[in-house]
């Protein structure tokens, strides 16, 4: 008998699961009332599941689900901040919610959604993505949310990936140059940039793909 320790054979995991080694990538923006995650309310948050063709092994853009967010009690809020993303926390009409019920909700979607592409757990795509994920994991931690489906520090940043990928770090800029399209009145919400961002990231990894870049096994020799 072999004294080895049986593992799992990599051809009975999903496509979508052996891309990312088990990751399951979210997008995900956050819009605020400031930069310090600890303090600065959070005031929209979005996020967008992908989708992976099993037959030509390209990603899309899957679900998109936003929240207008209630700042959480004794925020600051940024004037700088607000006036730059044109958010009014005391408008009525923005339908916001509790932090706790936007997180929960995005979660239940994204864990239905990494079950059915075979997936452990989730990571966050996100451009700049450690200002997001500090915001989340902040909200998380005040709404004492004991488990996540995103990884507490692990990420995608779009940014890094645009810059070596497309020589922009800037989204606008990066979605420009890919031939994305962007539009300036629609940024710095969080729907929108989430998209983009989607967008953006899609365009990447399968660029990284036709030009024979995944699966490395494709290019190895024997």
């Amino acid at each position: 008998m072999s004294s080895e320790t049986p593992q799992t054979n990599i051809d009975t995991k999903t496509l979508f699961a052996q891309r990312f080694r088990g990751y399951f990538p979210v997008v995900v923006d956050v819009e605020t009332a400031g930069f310090n995650a600890k303090t600065d309310a959070l005031l929209e948050i979005a996020a967008t599941t992908l989708h992976l063709d099993e037959t030509t092994g390209l990603f899309s853009l899957d679900e998109t689900i936003c929240f207008n967010v209630n700042p959480f009690e004794g925020a600051n809020l940024e004037p700088a901040a607000l006036a730059f993303t044109g958010i009014d926390p005391e408008n009525p009409l923005r339908g916001a919610v509790d932090e706790d019920e936007a997180l929960k909700t995005i979660f239940k979607l994204v864990r239905k959604k990494m079950k059915a592409a075979g997936c452990q757990r989730a990571i966050m795509v996100a451009h700049n993505a450690a200002f997001d994920l500090g915001f989340l994991n902040a909200a998380i931690e005040r709404c004492s949310i004991k488990r996540s489906p995103f990884h507490p520090f692990a990420s995608f940043d779009t940014a890094t990936l645009a810059g070596l990928a497309l020589g922009q770090t800037v989204l606008a800029k990066a979605c420009q140059t890919a031939e994305l399209g962007f539009d300036n009145q629609e940024a710095h919400s969080a729907k929108y940039d989430t998209e983009k961002t989607a967008e953006l990231f899609c365009y990447i990894v399968n660029k990284w793909k036709m030009l024979g870049g995944w699966p490395l096994s494709e290019n190895s020799e024997a």
